[in-house]
């Protein structure tokens, strides 16, 4: 299997917003010069409200004091669509991938088309029916009412990507009430813990999420130990591998 139908994966604990920035941007500009391969990284963040590209300021329903009092921290980026949340039981994912060397070679639609089917068929494992709708970016319950269950944005520079998705488990979803989610007022948001009624944890989750990418883009999943292996050096980040990592078979290496 040549390098390019691989993608590296590593699973992260909660990381600090910031900290997460930053390491997209190393990460993306290793990619851009050949220095590692396509890299999806798994992980959590503490409480957090970000701003994309589109975010219209009447979309955030809290102050600023509101929000330090919850511990809630704010930080516009570069992605696209409008305001979102991001917090502990959220399974947010980073593919720093370049599309355009993929084969078939995908463009930006085609790639978030492909980010949905992996969280659409995810989601299914958990006997959860989901699906698209016509217009909106993300994935949504087929059940009525319709609620929003994963959010996704990204930004692409010279065919690579940042940023990604974010797939509600077991999230406080009160903390939706401080925005208005991807400004859309008319849908609620859901978790997978609130749709099958029990809990959910997010390293199950991470597993199935981690299969499904395999499967969608036809590639093997490659579980990378640490930061080190794609760099070369150590940068500072906590990593966590999930236990039971035999549960994904022939498709998962660990190095």
């Amino acid at each position: 299997m040549t390098d390019d139908l691989i993608i590296n994966l590593v699973q992260l604990g909660s990381v600090p917003y910031a900290l997460a920035l930053k390491l997209q941007q190393e990460l993306e500009a290793a990619r851009k010069q050949g220095r590692v391969g396509d890299t999806l990284l798994l992980l959590e963040h503490p409480p957090v409200i970000t701003l994309g590209r589109n975010a219209k300021e009447r979309h955030l329903l809290a102050s600023p004091e509101q929000l330090a009092a919850r511990g809630v921290e704010l930080f516009e980026c570069n992605r696209g669509g409008d305001v979102t949340f991001h917090g502990p039981g959220q399974l947010v994912g980073y593919p720093i991938f370049n599309i355009l060397a993929m084969r078939p070679k995908l463009g930006a639609v085609e790639f978030m088309r492909r980010l949905e089917e992996v969280l659409i068929r995810s989601c299914a494992e958990f006997r959860v029916a989901t699906k698209r709708i016509p217009g909106l970016t993300g994935v949504w319950t087929a059940a009525q009412p319709e609620r929003k269950i994963a959010a996704l944005g990204v930004h692409i520079s010279r065919g690579v990507t940042t940023h990604g998705f974010a797939l509600n488990v077991s999230t406080d979803l009160d903390y939706f009430h401080l925005i208005v989610p991807c400004g859309i007022a008319a849908r609620e948001v859901t978790s997978l813990q609130k749709e099958i009624g029990h809990s959910v944890a997010v390293d199950e989750v991470a597993q199935v999420v981690a299969r499904q990418f395999g499967q969608v883009l036809n590639s093997q999943i490659l579980w990378v130990e640490t930061v080190d292996a794609l760099f070369g050096r150590a940068v500072g980040v906590p990593l966590q591998r999930p236990a039971g990592i035999g549960a994904l078979g022939d498709e998962t290496r660990v190095v």
